[in-house]
């Protein structure tokens, strides 16, 4: 079933900042603008191990409110008709989710996808005689594809998920195996190369259902180690006006300062809808990523490569040969909480941020405290000069961002650090009544309770940047973001460091979220665009 995302008009048209709603600020203030899609220098020469997105929520598919659906996107931007070749994950690359389960800023478990793509090298007898050679074909298919390894596919990818255990590289390993006849390997669809190849969209997303595959996830307990996994192409599922946004924010202020232009105007075009990404969804039981009292997790992506490429000038026949590989892996690729590396950490720094840990984040700790983006917005927005809060450090980004919200998703002992974070004991939302706004909105299953597809966190995001949660914080620094826990530093968080006042609480993009269309089930992102149509 397809929905489209559904907006409380009165809710997002009045933000009630309560203090649940202006904890959220902080959080997510330095995720704005957009998602990460190539966000770093060197990444952009290695877009198989670009992360663009995030997500973990809670999922609100009838009858699986107990699993946690985990999704992490890579390869951005991707053309629909980008062929012959397509956007095969790449097999030299190791693609991770980790999760923190106990708020110590290292991961506990780790999801580690190895890909591998196996080239039939199907031919054709071209010519006549008796010896007629064999000719491979230049094509990943060679002929209509509809069902599992499809004999028709020249190249079929699959692909094995191992759970590791304490520590992503020296930990304990074990593959995990199909639920039924326990095989390890596992398929992966083929893009939307067409509709004359595999069908309309209807048809495609049934031969993609093909390959979700029940597994069995090691080390956790009887009735919560089962699970579900899909990789696969799908539709870009964020909305932003990318050219306009690096152009300068090139956009008056009153389309971005008064929600009612929201879908308006030309910066309010979604320039990503009709691209497509790869993704890695795992749907996992709660109680198997939460076992202990610490209901809150942390997680994140990465991508890595290996640390030597040498170029072979003589290429063996066969698929992606024109490269060796080896060495200790790289990490090339980080992505928690949606855009911090592209807006947020300094262009000198980006690739160092790729490379990093959470348990090394103290070295961006500037980033955070003295941010860039709200002095670029008032220096380059007409009508919003001089509107950058003036709280330095910025106590009310550091309070939140590092640590999650307290009493929302804040775990007990927390170690200051950057990823997306979620309380297993929210109970999910229904999809017709989520608001695209988050706890913002009242909706405290949403962003950045852990992020959903709907998940408007660009609007939010803007919001805080510009001062948002120090006008929620009161003079009386009601929310207790005038210092930052297990640290010294504090500040003035409060209505009169915010220039913008008021008008803080109705910035937008412009750009209307709610109109991207999602599943209402596993894996809840679109039927990816096809590269051509009957």
């Amino acid at each position: 079933m397809k929905v489209q995302r559904k907006t409380n008009t009165t809710k997002n048209n009045k933000f009630k900042f309560n203090i649940l709603a202006g904890s959220l600020l902080a959080v997510v203030s330095v995720a704005a603008l957009a998602s990460s899609h190539r966000e770093a220098p060197s990444i952009t020469t290695t877009p198989k191990a670009d992360g663009t997105d995030f997500y973990m929520f809670r999922s609100y598919e009838t009858n699986r409110s107990d699993f946690i659906t985990l999704i992490a996107n890579y390869q951005p931007l991707q053309d629909g008709y980008g062929g012959p070749n397509y956007f095969s994950m790449d097999p030299n690359a190791l693609y991770e989710i980790h999760i923190d389960n106990d708020g110590d800023a290292q991961e506990e478990i780790t999801f580690q996808f190895n890909f591998r793509n196996n080239l039939k090298d199907i031919a054709l007898p071209i010519g006549s005689g008796s010896n007629t050679p064999s000719v491979s074909i230049p094509l990943i298919q060679a002929g209509a594809v509809s069902t599992l390894s499809d004999p028709n596919l020249n190249l079929n990818e699959t692909y094995t998920m191992t759970v590791v255990r304490d520590g992503r590289r020296n930990g304990n390993r074990t593959l995990a195996a199909k639920t039924s006849g326990g095989s390890t390997t596992l398929e992966k669809p083929v893009d939307y190369i067409g509709e004359k190849t595999l069908g309309n969209a209807a048809a495609y997303q049934s031969y993609a259902d093909a390959h979700i595959h029940n597994v069995t996830i090691p080390g956790c307990a009887a009735g919560t180690n089962q699970a579900r996994v899909f990789v696969g192409q799908r539709q870009e599922g964020f909305a932003v006006n990318l050219g306009t946004i690096f152009d300068l924010v090139n956009a008056p202020a009153s389309a971005i300062s008064n929600r009612s232009s929201a879908n308006a105007n030309a910066a309010a075009v979604n320039s990503i809808q009709d691209k497509n990404i790869t993704s890695i969804a795992l749907e996992i039981h709660k109680d198997c990523l939460a076992p202990s009292t610490e209901k809150v997790i942390g997680g994140w992506t990465t991508a890595s490569l290996r640390q030597v490429q040498i170029g072979d000038g003589v290429p063996a026949q066969g698929h992606q040969t024109a490269e060796k590989v080896g060495g200790a892996w790289v990490q090339v690729s980080r992505l928690g909480m949606p855009l911090v590396n592209e807006v947020v950490i300094g262009l000198k720094d980006k690739d160092r941020f790729n490379a990093s840990k959470p348990s090394g984040d103290g070295q961006f700790l500037t980033y955070v405290s003295n941010p860039t983006l709200p002095q670029l917005i008032s220096m380059v927005v007409p009508g919003l000069q001089n509107t950058a809060p003036t709280n330095f450090p910025r106590t009310d980004l550091l309070n939140v961002f590092l640590a999650g919200i307290q009493g929302v998703n804040r775990p007990a002992n927390v170690t200051l650090s950057e990823m997306m974070r979620l309380n297993t004991t929210t109970p999910p939302t229904p999809i017709a009544n989520q608001n695209t706004l988050g706890v913002v909105g009242g909706d405290s299953a949403g962003y950045p309770n852990g992020r959903r597809p709907i998940d408007d966190v660009v609007d939010i995001s803007l919001v805080a940047v510009m001062g948002g949660l120090c006008v929620a914080n009161g003079a009386n620094n009601g929310l207790g973001l005038n210092t930052v826990p297990g640290t010294s530093l504090t500040s003035a968080c409060n209505p009169n460091s915010v220039p913008l006042g008021q008008t803080s609480l109705t910035l937008h993009d412009a750009v209307a979220q709610e109109q991207v269309m999602f599943l209402s089930r596993f894996p809840f992102l679109n039927t990816p665009i096809p590269g051509a149509r009957n």
